[in-house]
């Protein structure tokens, strides 16, 4: 019943979409299709895919209940390999919840490192851990070699972040939501003692005091935290100095966040709260507004930390904020997903283009961003309620994919 009233609701929605379609700035953008990449597979609420860099091109396929499997090199296999099971765990105990993304430790190939991300209870938090892959199997992660990063401690079961990669500085980037329920209501986004509603970078390679982590010398509040931060209530909302791990703040909930591979920007979607949908590209110490904005919009008076860094672009949750919105012929959605600026070179015409996703509209865009601002956006693949749409994924070749929970990975192809 909940999953009909859902798809009826997603129906009216989609109606209000499509005529916008037609007014989209969309020059040099290419139209594309999704086509599947592996027509035998299908998993169980995949959400997240990367490749192992260690030149052997696996790609790694992390589902929600908390398995990660390895795919066929053969695009046609039908036998993925079981890589890690912590399903036993029960890190999906609610919907936003379970082993959310793995990331690859960049020296990979010589150390056997990989992190993950995932929900924990009594008491509910995020966990942060590193797993060395087995000494005698490459495709397979002994468990016993677990050691607890970070773990941070979450008020409720939604908005836990869960987007976590290596820069090209070799740090460890990861996304924090602002602890959930819904408008931000302990004011975590701009409280500096706090983790949640932050992008944080930290140093998997060093250790700094106590911590199982080290904290990088240039990050931008290093000289900024007071004494006795860190040994404070963990749901004090009186800001109490700005924690040194702290890269970015301001953020809702970021969901997947990714690097040029030729800019090195950093780009997150984070998902608005009742309206507004957003996309940044995320700068060292940056306040990216929230619970003050909601996209360009006013959300909450509370006092704000610095100047607040505006979206690249938001796009509205109903037709009837179209006229509100910065960009009002972008169209619609209910929860971004952020993506990749794709760099392959399958599809020349979508090269340098930003590519991002409602999760539950299923529509895909992309977008230009030049001096400073976009320059042109369309919709590349249009809304499907039944395909929701958590992550994208990219290889070594710069080639970029899209998981669905419909259970399928796709690819893009130009149209006709």
């Amino acid at each position: 019943m909940k999953f009909i009233s859902r798809f009826l609701a997603l129906t009216a929605l989609l109606a209000f979409i499509a005529p916008a379609h037609a007014q989209l700035s969309s020059s040099g953008i290419p139209s594309l299709d999704l086509k599947v990449a592996y027509p035998n597979l299908k998993f169980t609420l995949p959400l997240w895919m990367t490749e192992s860099p260690d030149g052997t091109k696996r790609q790694f396929i992390v589902e929600q209940d908390g398995r990660i499997w390895i795919l066929p090199k053969d695009r046609a296999g039908s036998d993925p390999v079981l890589f890690l099971d912590i399903s036993n765990r029960r890190p999906h105990r609610q919907s936003e919840e379970g082993l959310l993304s793995m990331i690859f430790h960049p020296n990979f190939k010589e150390n056997g490192l990989f992190y993950l991300f995932y929900s924990q209870q009594g008491p509910k938090r995020d966990v942060i851990s590193e797993v060395r892959v087995s000494r005698t199997d490459p495709n397979k992660a002994d468990l016993s070699t677990e050691r607890i990063v970070l773990e941070v401690l979450q008020p409720y079961w939604n908005h836990n972040g869960g987007a976590m990669l290596f820069g090209p500085d070799g740090y460890l980037y990861l996304s924090f939501g602002d602890g959930g329920n819904g408008g931000d209501p302990h004011l975590f986004g701009q409280n500096g003692h706090q983790l949640l509603g932050k992008i944080i970078r930290i140093d998997v390679n060093s250790r700094t005091g106590n911590l199982a982590y080290g904290i990088p010398k240039d990050n931008p509040f290093v000289a900024k935290d007071k004494a006795g931060a860190l040994k404070t209530d963990p749901f004090d909302t009186k800001p109490e100095g700005i924690r040194p791990e702290i890269w970015a703040y301001g953020l809702r909930n970021a969901w997947r966040m990714s690097f040029d591979r030729e800019t090195g920007d950093l780009w997150a979607g984070d998902v608005g709260q009742n309206k507004w949908e957003e996309i940044h590209i995320i700068t060292k110490g940056g306040n990216y507004g929230w619970s003050v904005r909601e996209g360009f919009h006013a959300f909450k008076q509370q006092k704000s930390q610095g100047e607040l860094v505006e979206p690249i672009i938001e796009y509205p949750h109903t037709a009837a904020l179209a006229s509100e919105c910065k960009f009002p012929e972008h169209g619609i959605g209910l929860s971004v997903t952020g993506g990749y600026v794709y760099r392959g070179k399958k599809i020349p015409s979508l090269r340098g283009v930003y590519l991002y996703a409602d999760h539950q509209v299923g529509t895909i865009w992309g977008l230009r961003y030049e001096n400073g601002k976009v320059t042109s956006w369309r919709e590349l693949v249009g809304p499907n309620a039944l395909r929701l749409l958590p992550s994208f994924a990219e290889d070594s070749d710069g080639e970029v994919y899209v998981v669905s929970f419909d259970g399928r990975i796709y690819e893009f192809v130009e149209r006709k």
